[in-house]
């Protein structure tokens, strides 16, 4: 008989323990599939991210404008603050020179006090001195009524030019908080613009800084001192527009900085403010403050040195500078430039020399 070999005894759910394991070991490594480099989320489309940052750029300069605004009611605020402080001060010195005064009357009264004016007159050695120095005395009491008069009204004016202070006070906390409120926004749309363009290839992103009439644009070198054409400004409708074309002119390749109104860098209503500032001409600092301060003019009429502003709610400004063209600050992805008219939403132009 042949001999009968025994088996081996098998670990006790041996096959559901290496069906556990292997599961376990093809989860880990789809998990490591997933997360490695072969499974990366897809770039996205070029031109999506075009126009996601182009929205959140809009947005950002709609912001940055309520920031102009809100920075240049802040200073005005300050200002106003500062003379009624130095004005309530004034008045509190002579306020104080005048109470000395009426201090220094009532104690000399007092000292001479206490004797009927009759008796002193009765008693007195030299009755019509007496006299003549009562006279005087009633004219000083007079003198001295119509000095706590004036005390009064000073105590008054003070007063209200405490309450005044007060006020200016809560406005420029206000103004305050609204510039806190803008920078947190601007600097979240901008944040938010970076990391889409993160996304981007190198290439990509060079691309889409320079979507906007590449032929026209100078190069990119802040300070490169690039001339105005005299064929511009020459057709510009006064001195102090072409002086304003041929500073934008110098400043092209400038950067973006949103807030800033030069020299060296601007946002887009910067540029324009510093532009007229250098011909002598003062404008307001916010895109729709800067669209009411000249004679509005039709697309058909624009001139070198003439204010364009662009979507509806005039966030955008540029200064044309002719042939269908404007100088502009675009963006924080493209400095100072030049660009075609048409390539915003037009909302308007305005003639300021």
């Amino acid at each position: 008989m042949a001999a009968h070999r025994m088996e081996r005894p098998r670990p006790a759910g041996g096959t559901a323990a290496r069906t556990a394991a292997a599961l376990v070991l093809a989860g880990a490594a789809a998990a490591a599939g997933f997360e490695g480099p072969a499974h990366a989320e897809p770039r996205p489309a070029p031109d999506r991210v075009r126009a996601e940052v182009a929205e959140l750029y809009r947005e950002a300069e709609v912001a940055t404008e309520q920031y102009n605004g809100a920075r240049e009611e802040a200073r005005s605020a300050g200002r106003r603050l500062r003379a009624l402080q130095d004005e309530a001060a004034r008045r509190q010195a002579r306020l104080n020179a005048a109470r000395e005064a009426l201090g220094s009357a009532a104690a000399a009264q007092y000292r001479g006090g206490g004797l009927d004016p009759v008796l002193q007159l009765v008693l007195s050695p030299d009755p019509d001195g007496h006299l003549d120095r009562a006279a005087l005395a009633e004219r000083a009491g007079s003198r001295q009524k119509a000095a706590v008069g004036r005390v009064r009204a000073q105590l008054r004016e003070i007063e209200r030019l405490r309450g005044a202070a007060r006020v200016e006070l809560a406005s420029l906390a206000s103004r305050q908080a609204e510039l806190k409120r803008h920078r947190r926004m601007i600097t979240g749309k901008l944040d938010a613009a970076r990391a889409l363009l993160s996304r981007l290839t190198p290439g990509q992103r060079a691309a889409l800084a320079d979507g906007t009439d590449r032929a026209a644009h100078a190069p990119a070198d802040p300070g490169n001192g690039l001339a105005a054409p005299g064929s511009l400004t020459s057709r510009a409708p006064g001195p102090r527009a072409a002086e304003a074309v041929s500073y934008a002119y110098r400043k092209i390749g400038s950067p973006y900085v949103w807030g800033a109104a030069g020299p060296n860098a601007f946002d887009c209503s910067g540029l324009v403010q510093a532009a007229y500032r250098s011909a002598g001409v003062s404008l307001p600092r916010t895109t729709y403050a800067q669209i009411g301060a000249g004679r509005r003019v039709s697309r058909a009429e624009l001139l070198p040195g003439d204010l364009v502003f662009f979507y509806s709610g005039i966030s955008h400004v540029g200064l044309y500078v002719g042939d269908g063209r404007m100088l502009h600050a675009p963006n924080p992805s493209a400095p100072v430039r030049l660009a075609p008219v048409d390539h915003m939403p037009f909302a308007g132009a305005t003639r300021v020399a």
